[in-house]
């Protein structure tokens, strides 16, 4: 009698579970992992979005960050000042215009313009690395 179908399939099963997969960019974040609602959103509503440049009815670059809009404004969007990068691929921080704009890194990548946010200060390092963990998790709609 062979009995290693059954653990095979019951291990499988076990994965397939634990990993709470949906397909549709909704599934709980790993372990510690920002969300975008509770970690990444008040960090752009505050720096990017009220602070007149990524918010209102005529956002610099068409890009809007606020509350409810800026996951579909930036994830998998091309970028303007770069289109061959998205603005954020999720689990790719490297591919992702946006961590570059942020950490001033975006001349190198190709890109062009300031270091964001503008006006000579940048986000504040635990800020910066909220966003990016976000990303490299997946960049979920959570």
């Amino acid at each position: 009698m062979n009995v290693a179908y059954p653990i095979l399939a019951v291990g499988s099963l076990f994965v397939f579970t634990l990993s709470g997969c949906s397909g549709d960019g909704t599934a709980a974040p790993a372990g510690n992992a920002p969300t975008l609602l509770a970690d990444v959103q008040p960090i752009l509503s505050l720096n990017c979005a009220s602070a007149g440049c990524h918010g209102g009815t005529a956002p610099q670059q068409n890009l809007t960050l606020g509350t409810g809009l800026s996951r579909n404004a930036t994830v998998n969007v091309a970028s303007q000042q770069l289109p061959a990068m998205s603005l954020i691929t999720p689990g790719q921080t490297a591919s992702s215009y946006l961590i570059h704009k942020i950490n001033g890194t975006h001349l190198g990548a190709g890109g062009s313009g300031d270091r964001m946010p503008p006006g000579g200060g940048s986000l504040a390092t635990a800020d910066i690395d909220t966003i990016r963990r976000w990303v490299e998790a997946g960049a979920l709609d959570n």
